[in-house]
């Protein structure tokens, strides 16, 4: 990482812009997953094609989200995040341009691929959050911008019916792209460049063989009914994902700059939150797919409600509203008790919402009922894993290591739709040559839903305890900047440079601060130009202890007079081995 500014004051705006601009930006593209669910039974009849290759329609959005999230985090982390997160909404621009313009599949496939590729800009979203605002407002703008995924989706289904029943179908897409074009423009405006840098160049050998992995095992998981769940096809490209996905992570050990560092992704804090998503994203799916099929049924089915296409989206709207709306209740949640806590929390709520919708589908009122309960739910759930993940990788990393965790949930969705559709379909009543889904079917899907929130519970368990979120210790952007901005408030403290023994600097050093006592008053890791710095709590005298990897360990002795000014100390670590001064 490397550090344009010094002083915190004078480096981190208000916010006030960046994070409703930001947020806005999460929902476009957020749009682009459920833009065509009103018309996706038309669709065949609307580009000429048969109902298995109207589908790619669909499937080509997937996999495109899910390959460019991790990808553009990496690229945001190297080469800046508001640079990229421009890229990525103008590349969906296009995409939603070219398919405005035509009604061949082929183009069609073409055009929606590149509207999923915007879905980077969310974890791209967090990592400028991250880096760019006050301690005291992140964990409320996180917490939006990772609900910006439910949050679009959920709107998205009453706007798109109501013009897919007003107006030609293809205004969906230049409507998108207004909404793209509305959202660079807002962020080239209010949203400033981070300073944050990772180290190193891109892996490109790395990205090629993680999108490769990814299609190979995205493409059975949403084709898998079409094609058969144990034919040679599906069999034989879920083998393939295993091998390659295999081959990759050997090959992203040994990379000295990886596009996913597997070594961080291990950490429990890292891989329990990342599997919890997993569930958590099979939860969010499982009631959009449910809940408009319900509504939509004609009465005559004994338990459809007979609503329209819009009044079915309205219903289901509240979804989106509500978790929108769970964002400044989350922060303060998570400030008392912290992610950890709110995450659990959440996961509860949804299991309590998935639980008594199995007795709540006989009216629409309340289908609005289950879809404010699982809203709340499923907003405290998605608003905790940024924090998790922030709080658990260097500052260099966020962009990469959200856009993994984005990944996760778009392949518990993509587990959830394949699963639920399986369901409904195996479950449906043939009439007149029509699959009509039955109440059997939904309830099940409610289960299974609730059952995998049950085992996001156990893994949520897993985590390791975190410290609450107004404790002085939080990373809210990174450790050393977080200590710079003690290192100001309190008192001067101390404050220097690590280097080693021929004066050059030495990046992620831990420095502890020991009190007269002996015990310790306060730590952090020096940045990539060697930069640290610790408040006091009073005057006296303290011992600086830094140690890094590949250097030997050093005690250094200094006195602070308990003023406002800051007294410099530069730590020169020995060479390994060679013991510490006295």
């Amino acid at each position: 990482m490397t550090r344009t500014a010094t002083d915190p004051r004078t480096r981190r705006p208000s916010g006030s812009g960046i994070v409703p601009v930001l947020a806005f930006a999460g929902i476009v593209v957020a749009v682009m997953q459920t833009l065509l669910v009103p018309v996706i039974k038309d669709l065949p009849e609307l580009l000429s094609t048969s109902p298995g290759n109207a589908t790619w329609v669909m499937t080509s959005t997937l996999l495109a989200g899910a390959v460019s999230t991790p990808i553009m985090g990496r690229l945001g982390d190297l080469f800046g995040k508001r640079r990229m997160l421009i890229t990525s909404l103008a590349v969906m621009v296009v995409g939603s341009l070219i398919a405005g313009f035509t009604s061949d599949l082929l183009v069609m496939i073409v055009g929606r691929a590149l509207q999923g590729f915007a879905m980077g800009a969310i974890p791209l979203g967090i990592g400028l959050m991250r880096d760019g605002l006050p301690r005291e407002k992140l964990p409320s703008a996180m917490a939006l911008m990772s609900s910006s995924i439910g949050v679009g989706g959920g709107l998205a289904l009453p706007l798109a019916a109501l013009v897919a029943q007003h107006a030609d179908w293809h205004a969906l897409f230049f409507g998108s792209a207004g909404l793209g074009v509305l959202s660079i423009l807002l962020t080239l405006l209010f949203v400033p460049e981070s300073p944050m840098r990772a180290e190193g160049t891109f892996d490109v050998w790395g990205a090629l063989g993680l999108s490769a992995g990814l299609v190979l095992f995205l493409l059975p998981i949403t084709k898998g009914s079409d094609w058969g769940w144990t034919s040679g096809t599906t069999l034989g490209l879920f083998g393939a994902a295993a091998v390659v996905l295999f081959l990759w992570g050997v090959m992203e050990l040994r990379v000295k700059a990886p596009l996913v560092d597997l070594r961080t992704t291990a950490r429990p804090a890292v891989l329990f939150t990342n599997l919890a998503s997993i569930m958590v994203g099979v939860a969010f799916y499982a009631v959009s797919l449910v809940l408009p099929q319900l509504l939509q049924l004609p009465t005559s089915t004994g338990y459809g409600l007979g609503q329209s296409m819009v009044v079915a989206g309205l219903c289901v709207a509240p979804l989106g509203l509500t978790m929108m709306f769970t964002a400044p209740v989350y922060a303060r949640i998570s400030a008392k008790y912290g992610p950890k806590v709110t995450l659990i929390l959440g996961m509860l709520i949804i299991a309590i919402g998935y639980g008594a919708g199995l007795g709540l589908m006989s009216a629409a009122w309340q289908t609005v009922v289950i879809a404010v309960v699982l809203g709340a739910g499923i907003g405290l759930a998605y608003s905790s894993l940024p924090a998790l993940i922030v709080g658990a990788v260097p500052a260099s990393e966020t962009g990469a290591a959200n856009g993994l965790n984005t990944l996760m949930r778009s392949i518990g969705t993509s587990v959830s739709s394949a699963v639920i559709g399986m369901v409904l379909a195996n479950t449906a009543n043939n009439v007149n040559g029509v699959a009509i889904p039955t109440m059997h079917g939904f309830r099940v899907s409610f289960m299974i839903a609730a059952g995998a929130v049950a085992v996001g519970l156990v893994f949520a368990l897993f985590l390791p305890r975190q410290r609450r979120a107004t404790a002085p210790q939080l990373r809210a952007n990174s450790e050393e900047d977080a200590a710079l901005e003690r290192a100001y408030e309190v008192l001067g403290g101390f404050r220097g440079r690590v280097v080693d023994a021929e004066g050059g600097p030495v990046s992620r050093a831990k420095v502890t601060l020991i009190d007269p006592r002996g015990r310790q008053a306060g730590a952090t890791l020096s940045a990539a130009d060697g930069s640290y710095a610790l408040a006091v709590p009073a005057r006296g005298a303290y011992v600086l202890a830094a140690k890094a990897t590949g250097h030997g360990p050093l005690a250094s002795s200094a006195t602070h007079a308990g003023d406002d000014r800051p007294v410099d100390v530069d730590l020169a670590l020995p060479a390994e081995n060679a013991g510490v001064p006295a």
